[in-house]
């Protein structure tokens, strides 16, 4: 058998040139297609997800999904802000307030007595000294009712507190319509029939009321009104009020003895004005009676 040919060896500096159908060496542990780290307990696959690298991702993505609501919120954060930074100065204007009225800085030092006549003011005024020194806010309504309750005259009232320190208590009072004679004396009365005070005499430019019926009859009732709506001129010349109904009121003027038919108390207002245009053109003095119980239609003998 004939021996081959050797080949010729390359120059030297030369590398030997690899056939281009020589197979690539591969090395343990990588695949041969690709070159990677395989399965066989090589070097770990770069492209396998790990656990810790999606809980960093979702970790990531929680954060820019905040950072994103809170750039669009941003106003409405703001809004909100200003908002409860109003309710809490307001809350604690109001407290401060409640707080300051209700404290002895506020308390009643002064009291004032308004729209008394025949009262004495500071017998009233000394009737309240119990609500010296309370705040105006607590001042008890049911004290003063008490108070006040002792002074006959006293109709209605009401309270006005005037920070810092005074308390001014607005007082009507009852409109005495004349005297009723009793045993015990001469007894003033008003409209509804409350007795004011008593005296021995008959008190001066108050008329003598005689009522079928006592104070509390329809009688008294219409003559309360009567005497009640009398002009002031008219009013200081009556010395005399008689009734025994409702319709049948009289009048006695006392310097003349001139005597005023009245009649009930209806229209009284009217009746009035057409009583005293009457008395100028006709002095009482020239005349024994007037007849105003029909206003349109007077009568003068």
């Amino acid at each position: 058998m004939r021996r081959p040919t050797p080949l010729p060896a390359p120059p030297r500096g030369e590398r030997p040139q690899r056939s281009p159908q020589a197979a690539p060496i591969v090395a343990l542990g990588q695949d041969a297609a690709s070159g990677r780290p395989g399965t066989d307990g090589g070097p770990a696959d770069p492209d396998r997800v790990r656990i810790w690298d999606v809980w960093r991702a979702a970790r990531a993505r929680r954060r820019a999904l905040r950072a994103e609501v809170r750039r669009f919120t941003a106003r409405q954060r703001r809004r909100r802000i200003v908002w409860l930074s109003v309710l809490g100065a307001l809350a604690l204007l109001v407290a401060g307030s409640f707080g300051a009225a209700y404290s002895p800085l506020f308390a009643v030092r002064d009291i004032h007595i308004v729209g008394t006549s025949s009262l004495d003011a500071g017998e009233v005024a000394a009737a309240l000294h119990g609500q010296l020194g309370t705040p105006l806010p607590l001042v008890d309504d049911a004290a003063v009712k008490a108070a006040l309750v002792k002074f006959p005259l006293v109709e209605t009232y009401t309270l006005q507190a005037r920070p810092p320190h005074e308390l001014i208590v607005r007082i009507v009072e009852r409109t005495p319509v004349g005297v009723v004679k009793s045993a015990a004396g001469y007894t003033l009365v008003d409209a509804a029939g409350v007795a004011l005070s008593t005296t021995s005499a008959a008190p001066k430019n108050e008329p003598v009321l005689t009522i079928s019926g006592g104070v509390g009859s329809e009688a008294f009732r219409s003559a309360g009104q009567v005497v009640r709506s009398l002009p002031s001129g008219i009013r200081n010349q009556v010395t005399a009020v008689k009734a025994s109904t409702a319709d049948d009121v009289t009048l006695t003027l006392g310097k003349t003895g001139t005597t005023v038919v009245w009649g009930s108390a209806d229209d009284s207002a009217r009746k009035g004005l057409v009583l005293q245009r009457m008395m100028k053109s006709k002095p009482p003095a020239k005349v024994h009676s007037y007849d105003v119980s029909s206003p349109d239609a007077v009568l003068v003998r």
